[in-house]
């Protein structure tokens, strides 16, 4: 009887957070079409790729889950030249094309809306997804590449970037041992001992799939 009890109570509470984050479904300022999305996210995954397989590049401050979405956001739209290749060990080849944008278009696409309605460098996860980020629903099979799975744990959330059959995220923690990042395989995920963190409809404590509010698909 008690454990029907607090089950009916974590449906309660996520309910209430779907609900809650559903409602405050933000208008973005811009929306990019299809092929410049597409552009976005293959330059999203490839820089979170890059933060694990190397380790977190010093430009990237501030070293959490939603730390990690934001600098991906941030190195996607930017120019990609010379000089940004040698600073992150990369290539110029099998590399995305530059999102092409105007300078109004980067004006409306800088920073991040805050819970008071400006934009700035810093958000949370959950202000990340609440304001930021529109909901695609709770099937993960919906998710395309640098969508975003939101958990809510109580005392904390957490995000993880989609990455097209895997995960990747930072824990928020460091040592000198452990950078924090993480790439788990969906069928790994889904197995994993600590329930609360499966991404199935089933689980509670998944919110669901979010989708930035500038991309169009």
């Amino acid at each position: 009887m008690a454990g029907r009890r607090l089950v009916a109570l974590a449906l309660v509470l996520w309910a209430e957070t779907a609900d809650a984050l559903s409602v405050a479904e933000p208008e973005p300022v811009l929306r990019l079409d299809a092929h410049r999305s597409m552009i976005v996210r293959a330059w999203m995954v490839r820089v979170v790729n890059e933060q694990v397989r190397q380790g977190p590049t010093p430009r990237w401050f501030h070293r959490d889950c939603a730390g990690l979405v934001r600098f991906a956001v941030g190195e996607a739209l930017r120019p990609h030249d010379a000089r940004w290749l040698a600073a992150n060990g990369l290539s110029s080849r099998a590399l995305p094309p530059d999102v092409e944008l105007s300078d109004a278009e980067r004006r409306a696409l800088g920073g991040w809306v805050r819970d008071d309605g400006t934009r700035g460098p810093f958000v949370t996860a959950e202000t990340l997804v609440r304001r930021n980020s529109r909901s695609i629903g709770r099937e993960v099979n919906a998710a395309e590449p640098g969508d975003l799975l939101f958990f809510d744990q109580g005392d904390e959330q957490h995000l993880m970037v989609w990455m097209g059959g895997y995960v990747a995220y930072h824990t928020g923690m460091e040592t000198p041992s452990d950078n924090g990042l993480r790439a788990v395989t969906l069928d790994a995920l889904m197995r994993w001992k600590d329930t609360r963190w499966r991404p199935e409809p089933r689980n509670p404590n998944f919110v669901g799939v979010f989708r930035l509010a500038f991309l169009s698909r």
